[in-house]
């Protein structure tokens, strides 16, 4: 911090730390003083004055603000009114510099608040209450480098006369994230949106060297893993209740089916979960939330990071991670990260790989227009585990090496292709057009066997089937976004249209006279089944929407989210020429429509506390039909939440309290008599209370925590009973990962951390006919960083807990949890 008559200097580097060292110089020990030479009362009018300390100094006027382009940054020049002293206090999150200068008073002429960008930087300054101006400066890629001036109007300040501080530019280590960008479509303080939004950012990700989203979603209240396919990184997540419909990559749909791989955690900077409907900005959806993965984008100062990983059950994975300029003035920039994980599994016979390549490149065309163009190519390969556990008459699962089909026969590909760009034109300091294209294109080809039966817990039917799946998503939208004022109220507009086209093609073989396996004695050595035709079919949806959004402040304490949305969908099915269905349905095209709303309320009685409430709704067109071609109707949600959010230690550590009531219509579930298909089955309700906690509590001290109580139940059915509790819903889940990491001394950057993970009990299945059994898993970290250099030892079920996560059609799908897990881990960051 840096005082002087009429100005103040802060500097912001990305290069190095720079830290302000103050050597205390003791006074020699005095003698006992007498009575003599203590300070007196005052005994007349005069010196009582003159020990009366002088009155406060009037708020200083900030008359204008000028940004100034330099070699070495952006200047941002603040003119005062008056030559008073200014203080000021800074922080840093992700991109984002925030400093906020006390006892001053924002005066610009016809406006109340002041924007502007630079071809690298958004910069705001706003009046707070309290005689406050808070100036924010928004890298877009890294943490610009920014250098903020306060001078008086009248006085040619001049260079010997500054006094400056460098601080740190270097990303911190917190896993406390203030903006979020999924719910609104905007990069918005988390605690202006009317909704429980919690961010895991990449501090977490790596402290934890999770594998997959749904592992980075573990400390989220509410976010409960709902298995995978085959051991593939596919991600499905149920929640608030609600089974997940597909990730969102960048805010926008990505992979709505359990089939296709997901981006590789490797190229993920950040992971965002939006609580509740969320249609009224991104069209037909599950009610729970959605999971949005943040890529990691090209810098514009070179990066470079090696790593290699090996584990226990054969891991090893290197990658790479490399960004920076390709010429000189850092209009063209890249970034690449490649992977390659060898694994095996505590199941025998299972081996599998994964390779994920990602490079993407963004050039700035402009000074108002930037474009950023990728690719992502994701396989996952190999002889896959099957069901990890078959549960027996006593509640026990199979051991946890059983490979319970035939291993000869069980093999599978997936690959992904993803590609598209994202296009960002400036029309003026307050209005921006933006416009996305993303493609997916990916393929699995799978042969399974799987059990269908289990007599006496050790004879098991056997089925084989070949599928070959094909998905193409396709996804345009362009919007506009503008903030405005009408007299004193803030606007922040969103308005915009989309288009995506999805279209999934299917080939089934099958075959059901393989052999009895017998668990006790099993006899794997079986000749290799021939397959019958089963099922084709292709199914192509397309659907549109328009959206509008307004963000208004009235005032400093209350604010309002309005918005709407409004959907066209049409569905097309065929089927092929052979398969059990015929050659064709009732209703081989399908439209529907819908309106989604959203409105909520913000007060904030104080700058860190924020109390809200919101309604909102959801929309899914339903394009399935159950197993005698009947078509389902579309499935609607509707959520009533209110909650409060606050911060802690000085902004260092937030919460958010949530409570909801979420109801679904409509619900389609799968059919416990045919796996291939699905039935609906009227309406569902989950409510419950959330907690989320993320941040810093003392320097070196970081914790991220959760709780949630869901009440999950069918409330009407035509065939479930009511009051059944949904599939795969604990009633309760808590969660904790704490690290800390030594600040100073010969120690420095020694770090060790420890998560706890319950799960309580769940039910198996919608006629709750069996129960999977509460969990504790522990995990550990012990890692040492320094000079770029790092090395981690974590450790997943630190006491080889054997837990279920969840059932995947019945008690015979029952997904396993991992058993003790180690991996150590080597990277070096230039």
């Amino acid at each position: 911090m840096s005082k002087y008559s009429g100005g103040l200097v802060l500097m912001v580097g990305l290069s190095s730390i720079v830290m302000a060292q103050i050597a205390a110089v003791a006074e020699p020990v005095q003698q006992v003083p007498h009575l003599k030479d203590l300070p007196r009362s005052a005994t007349t009018v005069q010196e009582w004055i003159a020990q009366t300390p002088p009155p406060p100094q009037a708020p200083a006027q900030v008359t204008g603000v000028r940004l100034n382009p330099t070699t070495a940054g952006l200047e941002i020049i603040l003119q005062t009114a008056s030559p008073n002293p200014l203080n000021a206090v800074q922080s840093v999150d992700d991109k984002t510099l925030t400093i906020e200068i006390p006892n001053a008073i924002l005066s610009l002429p016809n406006q109340q608040s002041f924007q502007a960008d630079s071809p690298t930087e958004t910069v705001t300054a706003t009046q707070l209450e309290g005689n406050r101006i808070q100036v924010r400066v928004v890298g877009k890629t890294v943490l610009p480098n920014a250098t903020v001036i306060a001078q008086p109007s009248d006085v040619a300040q001049q260079p010997d006369e500054e006094e400056e501080i460098t601080v740190t530019g270097d990303r911190p280590n917190s896993y406390r994230v203030p903006n979020a960008s999924t719910a609104t479509r905007t990069d918005t303080p988390i605690r202006d949106i009317p909704q429980s939004i919690q961010v895991v950012p990449q501090e977490v990700l790596r402290d934890r060297n999770v594998i997959s989203s749904t592992q980075a979603v573990e400390t989220v209240s509410g976010v409960v893993d709902n298995g995978n396919q085959f051991g593939a990184p596919t991600g499905s997540r149920t929640i608030r209740g609600f089974q997940q419909d597909g990730n969102f990559r960048n805010g926008y749909r990505d992979a709505p089916n359990g089939f296709i791989l997901e981006t590789p955690i490797g190229n993920i900077e950040q992971v965002e979960v939006v609580k509740g409907p969320a249609s009224v900005l991104f069209g037909g959806l599950e009610p729970g939330g959605i999971v949005n993965l943040t890529t990691k984008q090209p810098l514009s100062d070179p990066y470079y990071n090696l790593a290699f990983e090996a584990g226990n059950y054969g891991l090893y994975q290197p990658s790479i991670d490399f960004s920076g300029p390709l010429n000189s003035d850092k209009t063209l920039l890249y970034r690449f990260n490649a992977s390659y994980q060898g694994a095996n599994n505590i199941q025998d016979f299972v081996k599998t790989n994964q390779t994920a390549i990602a490079p993407s490149i963004t050039w700035k065309i402009g000074d108002r227009t930037d474009l950023n163009v990728y690719y992502e190519y994701g396989n996952f390969s190999g002889n896959p585990p099957v069901s990890s556990g078959l549960l027996l008459s006593d509640g026990s699962l199979t051991p946890r090496n059983l490979f319970t089909s035939y291993p000869d026969f069980s093999d599978i590909d997936i690959s992904s292709h993803r590609f598209g760009y994202t296009l960002t034109h400036k029309l003026s300091d307050n209005w921006q057009i933006r416009n996305n294209f993303a493609g997916l294109i990916a393929n699995t080809d799978e042969t399974a066997v799987f059990t269908t039966a289990l007599q006496d817990d050790r004879f098991a039917t056997i089925e084989a089937y070949d599928h070959d799946y094909g998905y193409k998503n396709y996804f345009g939208q362009i919007d506009i976004l503008g903030k405005f004022k009408t007299g004193s109220i803030s606007h922040q507009l969103l308005a915009g249209f989309d288009f995506n086209s999805f279209t999934t093609t299917y080939q089934s073989s099958f075959n059901t006279n393989l052999p009895i396996l017998d668990f006790l004695n099993p006899n794997y050595d079986i000749l290799e089944p021939s397959y019958d035709p089963f099922l084709e079919f292709k199914n192509q949806v397309r659907s549109y929407g328009i959206y509008l959004q307004d963000q208004i402040a009235l005032g400093n304490k209350l604010k309002l989210l309005i918005g709407g949305r409004y959907d066209w969908v049409s569905s097309e099915f065929e089927i092929g020429e052979f398969g059990v269905l015929g050659n064709t349905t009732d209703e081989p095209v399908r439209n529907s429509s819908a309106f989604s709303p959203r409105i909520g309320l913000v007060y904030q009685p104080s700058e860190t506390v924020s109390l809200y409430a919101s309604y909102s709704s959801s929309f899914r067109a339903n394009t399935g039909f159950d197993s005698t071609t009947n078509a389902f109707d579309p499935t609607k949600g509707t959520q009533y939440e209110v909650g409060v959010k606050a911060d802690f230690f000085d902004r260092r550590l937030s919460a958010t309290l949530a409570a909801y009531n979420l109801t679904k219509a409509n619900v389609v579930t799968p059919d416990p008599n045919n796996r291939q298909f699905s039935i609906q089955t009227g309406e569902q309700r989950s409510q419950g209370i959330e907690l989320d906690i993320a941040g810093e509590i003392s320097p070196g001290w970081k914790v991220i925590a959760s709780y949630a109580y869901t009440d999950a139940e069918v409330t009407k059915d035509n065939a479930t009973p009511v009051g059944n509790r949904l599939t795969n819903v604990p009633e309760n889940q808590a969660s904790l990962w704490t690290t800390y990491e030594v600040q100073k001394g010969g120690l420095k950057g020694l770090g060790f951390g420890l998560g706890l993970f319950y799960v309580g009990a769940r039910q198996g299945d919608l006629d709750n006919s069996f129960q999977l059994q509460d969990y504790l898993r522990t995990d550990a970290v012990l890692y040492y960083r320094k000079d770029g250099y790092k090395a981690a030892i974590n450790i997943r079920n630190l006491f080889d807990t054997d837990y279920a996560i969840s059932t995947s059609g019945g008690s015979l799908f029952v997904n396993r949890g991992a058993p003790f897990t180690i991996t150590g881990s080597l990277s070096f960051e230039f």
